[in-house]
């Protein structure tokens, strides 16, 4: 078995061609395209989080919107840049986008990707540490996030409060008790993944990481994930830790998926650098018919060592087809593989 869910970017584009117009069609879509999933049986809706774009950027609004939509299904993120994030006000809109959704925010956090604009987070009103890099940035911020979510309190109060206090340090509230333990980190490096389980975070893994031996991408996330899980073990939490890997697959079952994807296109990795003398290896894409599609991904080592799969829909093509994209790979594919 294996939990399977959608990864939207949510795009928007005002032009002819995308059925995702605005803003307001990205959001009210994605709330949609997530009670969609979960009437259709799916395990996960993520939505992915860009600033300075066309794309969705304030996570948490939408999760609670989905949360009160929806009963079951797991709403998440992968990955919010925590470069832009105050990490204490991130808690609360976080406890209270769980509370809402009785427990079931999966959040992805991480470094981010490439900007849209140079150094965004200041505009956001963030300056780093001098000497500190980006990934330092993110890194501390979670740490933080990770202590407060805890629930214990920090904060010395004020001894004519407006309210009566508890005795003792105040915590943040609301908190939602487990949230700590559903914090995801998004690792584009072997390094980031063990950093990562020596702090108890479940792995997220995309299609990108750094090219670290030259072999295939999903056999280097598949070892990704391997030394993932040796350092949990080594590090002793009592928990089973989750790891997730996201990929483009599409299962050609009318005629509309042939036009859209029947070109096999994007069928062999890609070699790019997001920086100087930073390599990086892009996973490829899957498009065939279903019997042609089961035998490629029966042979994928990183979906096989995962235990959750997001699939990256195109949402600028509407609900409805997004909707049938994922039934097509609950019906026709999870179940030839024994994910379903």
């Amino acid at each position: 078995m294996k939990n399977i869910g959608f990864l939207s970017f949510g795009h928007w584009t005002p032009s002819p061609h995308s059925r995702t117009q605005s803003a307001a069609d990205a959001l009210l879509q994605s709330i949609d395209l997530a009670v969609a999933a979960e009437e259709l049986g799916a395990d996960g809706a993520y939505f992915r989080v860009h600033h300075f774009a066309r794309q969705l950027a304030s996570p948490f609004p939408l999760l609670a919107a989905i949360g009160a939509r929806t009963s079951k299904i797991e709403i998440g993120t992968g990955v919010i840049d925590l470069r832009y994030e105050n990490p204490l006000y991130m808690a609360e809109d976080a406890g209270a986008a769980d509370l809402i959704s009785g427990g079931r925010l999966q959040l992805g956090v991480s470094r981010g990707s490439p900007e849209q604009v140079v150094d965004g987070y200041r505009y956001f009103g963030y300056e780093p540490v001098a000497g500190a890099s980006d990934a330092d940035m993110a890194r501390e911020r979670v740490e933080i996030l990770l202590r407060v979510l805890g629930g214990e309190g920090f904060a010395q109060p004020n001894p004519r409060p407006m309210f009566p206090n508890p005795p003792g340090l105040l915590p943040l509230e609301p908190h939602s008790p487990g949230l700590r333990d559903r914090i995801w980190w998004g690792a584009g490096s072997n390094a980031t993944a063990v950093w990562a389980a020596e702090l108890g975070m479940n792995l997220q893994s995309s299609t990108l990481k750094d090219d670290e031996d030259g072999r295939a991408f999903h056999q280097q996330q598949a070892e990704q994930i391997r030394l993932y899980r040796e350092a949990w073990k080594e590090q002793g939490w009592e928990r089973e830790p989750r790891v997730s890997v996201s990929r483009s697959i599409f299962a050609l079952v009318t005629d509309e998926d042939r036009a859209y994807f029947g070109g096999g296109r994007d069928e062999e990795d890609q070699i790019g650098y997001l920086a100087e003398n930073h390599r990086a290896i892009f996973g490829r894409s899957y498009a065939a018919e279903p019997d042609r599609l089961v035998e490629q991904l029966a042979q994928d080592e990183a979906i096989a060592a995962a235990d959750t799969l997001l699939l990256t829909v195109p949402n600028q093509l509407g609900v409805d087809y997004n909707a049938h994209v994922i039934e097509s790979i609950l019906t026709h594919v999870a179940p030839a593989l024994g994910w379903r």
